[in-house]
């Protein structure tokens, strides 16, 4: 899968998250944030993400649980006496 940017150049996203790569990723993060906080890391992003989780089920079920209003009741235009008539 190739992107094209606004300047016509195109960007390699194929393959981007191949196990090698997030092997890379992880020994970065290894020796970046240690082998005692990276867990602590991992915690806080998943807590992260189940509350983005639940807070957008909450959008979706407040949003269905709006009631929607009753059809107006329609009424015949009242014809203006003045109106001439076709």
């Amino acid at each position: 899968m190739a992107i094209r940017c606004f300047r016509g150049d195109i960007l390699m996203i194929e393959g981007l998250l191949q196990p090698a790569h997030l092997l890379i990723i992880l020994v970065v993060a290894l020796f970046i944030f240690g082998p005692k906080k990276l867990p602590e890391l991992g915690q806080g992003l998943g807590k992260g993400i189940r509350s983005f989780k639940e807070s957008m089920r909450a959008v979706t079920e407040d949003s269905e649980k709006v009631e929607t209003p009753t059809a107006a009741r329609t009424e015949t235009p009242k014809e203006d006496p003045e109106s001439p008539k076709v």
